[in-house]
Parts: structure tokens; C-alpha cells; sequence
């Protein structure tokens, strides 16, 4: 395992939710990143971690390596891969993102 994807096992499971995402939680950068925080905020996340991947393109490569998923933004809850984007837009309509991030 790369030093990358160490860093990123490291991360995804040291904190409960964290978005790897382009631009930041204030200042999203697409419009699919912008979606998920507001999915997010909607849930009444206490303990979000942003990672902008647009400031480490190794990272950015790194994560699409790690969940076998070609596209950001990605979340991962207690370690697990979760989705995108329109994964979270569904997930946040059935309520089952809400059950999964209060969990």
C-alpha cells in the first residue's frame, strides 16, 4: 500500500464522516461537491471532515484508487465507502442517509 493510501485508510477510519470532495465545505468547487455538503448539513452532521482533493492531485488520483470509484465527491461513514453524489441525493431522500450518519 502506497504512503497515499495509507494516508487515506488513516483517514477514513480515524474520523466518523468524511467527504473527500473538490474545494472546501465553505467554498465547494463543482457543483456535485456543493450537493453533497448541503445533503450533509441537512442531516445535522456534527463531526464533518473535508478533504479538498483539488490541493493534492496524488490524493486526488489516490482516492478514486481506494473505493474503486471514478468520481468525487466521494463519502465514507465510519471508515465504509458510501457514494457520490447521487448516491447521497437518494439515500437522503429514502432517509437513509439521515439514519446513517445520526448511527
Amino acid at each position: 500500500m502506497s504512503d497515499v493510501q495509507s494516508w487515506i485508510k488513516e483517514t477514513v477510519t480515524s474520523h466518523s464522516v468524511v467527504l473527500f470532495m473538490k474545494g472546501t465545505a465553505q467554498f465547494p468547487q463543482c457543483g456535485f461537491s456543493g450537493r453533497a455538503i448541503e445533503l450533509l448539513k441537512a442531516t445535522g452532521v456534527q463531526d464533518l471532515v473535508t478533504v479538498n482533493v483539488l490541493e493534492d492531485d496524488e490524493v486526488r488520483q489516490g482516492i478514486k484508487e481506494y473505493s474503486n470509484w471514478p468520481t468525487i465527491p466521494q463519502l465514507y461513514v465510519k471508515g465504509e465507502f458510501i457514494g457520490g453524489a447521487d448516491i447521497l441525493g437518494e439515500m437522503y431522500e429514502s432517509g437513509e442517509l439521515q439514519t446513517l450518519i445520526k448511527g
